[in-house]
């Protein structure tokens, strides 16, 4: 039933009224991960009057992650963040219904926690095997989920499988290598970022719920703290992608000791199958090892830097051939060659996937493309010598 004194300011939403309030009130979404991601979403989804939340996380309160994630307080150190959370949304609307698992979402458990009649997830992980695992059981459940990810000053927001259209594995087909991706505890992350990015996933998640327009359903929306800049890259279904019939693709990746560990009553994978479902259409990952060690053998690549005018400043590659901000690359299509191979960089790896892909999609050649894994941070870390300050 509607609070009418709690959610007045929505029901004098033309768009939203009482009948759309009711339809928040009747919905219940997963949200997987009460971390940095999940405490803002959660947050706001029950301030919205959405009327069902489950919860999944198995680890508990530590004193480094109140500088993000919100949802726990210093008293709550220690605890199963599930259960902080729990008591931190009943404190803010004791008659949303709250469920807790504290459980950790993987092959063994991920089809069951999904069929308890959830209207769309969301993804607070920080893992990339748990990302292509939410969107193969979402795929088969049919449930959309919006999707979030954050790196020291940079994160992203998408919405996959709404209304039959694009996945993760659409926009994301080859997981980069293992290790590649430094964790939020190993790189940092800036404070209030996950806080930007949760907000966003409950804004597309508020307006699937409401049936108004979901604007980042094929669409990758990237923010950058640092330049304060928002950009986007659209993407669609891959026609030829194989189809997604069980779990054994992502399983394998939890099975691989190189990417993580599993609890009991994982599912076996297929690594084969694993390899041969990656897209022939995607660019390259390469180490900056394996970059210097190719380049000592005669590999000359055009070596293109997509970070800021300012990072460039800072720091840069002496080898590099033309510096042009990410977001910007489709307009220096002219000074970029096509028929080169072409090492992107940026400072961690995202950006350069983004710029990669847009330089894809505007007729260059995926096999010929090569993302540096780590970015300028595995560069200066190999080969300091190389980077000009």
């Amino acid at each position: 039933m509607v609070d009418l004194q709690r959610h007045a300011r929505h029901l004098s939403l033309p768009n939203v009224g009482i009948e759309g309030q009711q339809r928040l009130v009747d919905a219940s979404i997963l949200i997987i991960g009460a971390g940095g991601l999940g405490s803002p979403a959660a947050l706001y989804l029950a301030a919205a009057g959405v009327g069902h939340l489950g919860l999944v996380d198995d680890d508990v309160v530590d004193l480094s992650n109140l500088q993000r994630q919100i949802l726990h307080t210093s008293q709550s150190v220690g605890t199963p963040k599930v259960e902080s959370a729990k008591k931190r949304l009943h404190a803010l609307d004791a008659g949303v219904k709250v469920t807790a698992f504290q459980t950790r979402f993987n092959p063994g458990n991920a089809m069951q926690l999904l069929e308890m009649g959830w209207d769309l997830v969301i993804d607070g992980t920080d893992n990339i095997p748990t990302r292509y695992l939410i969107d193969d059981a979402c795929a088969l459940k049919g449930i959309p989920w919006v999707y979030g990810s954050i790196f020291q000053f940079e994160g992203q927001v998408s919405v996959f499988g709404y209304q039959g259209g694009p996945s993760y594995r659409d926009l994301f087909p080859e997981p980069p290598p293992p290790n590649a991706v430094p964790s939020c505890e190993e790189a940092g992350v800036f404070g209030v970022l996950p806080g930007v990015i949760g907000l966003l996933q409950a804004t597309e998640a508020i307006k699937l719920l409401l049936g108004l327009n979901v604007a980042l359903s094929g669409r990758l929306l990237i923010y950058d703290a640092t330049a304060m800049s928002f950009t986007q890259l659209s993407f669609e279904q891959d026609k030829e992608r194989e189809e997604i019939i069980d779990l054994s693709i992502a399983s394998a990746m939890f099975a691989d000791s190189e990417w993580c560990s599993l609890e009991d009553g994982s599912i076996q994978g297929d690594i084969e199958k694993q390899e041969a479902h990656l897209s022939k259409n995607m660019f390259n990952h390469i180490s900056i090892s394996d970059a210097l060690q190719r380049r000592s053998t005669g590999w000359s690549p055009f070596i293109l830097d997509v970070r800021s005018d300012g990072e460039y400043n800072e720091a840069h590659a002496a080898s590099c051939d033309l510096q042009v901000p990410h977001d910007q690359v489709g307009s220096a299509l002219e000074q970029i060659p096509n028929d080169r191979d072409i090492l992107v960089y940026c400072r961690s790896g995202m950006r350069s996937q983004i710029a990669a892909m847009s330089m894809i999609q505007s007729g260059y050649d995926a096999t010929r493309l090569y993302n540096l894994d780590g970015g300028i941070i595995a560069w200066k870390s190999a080969a300091p010598d190389e980077i000009i300050k």
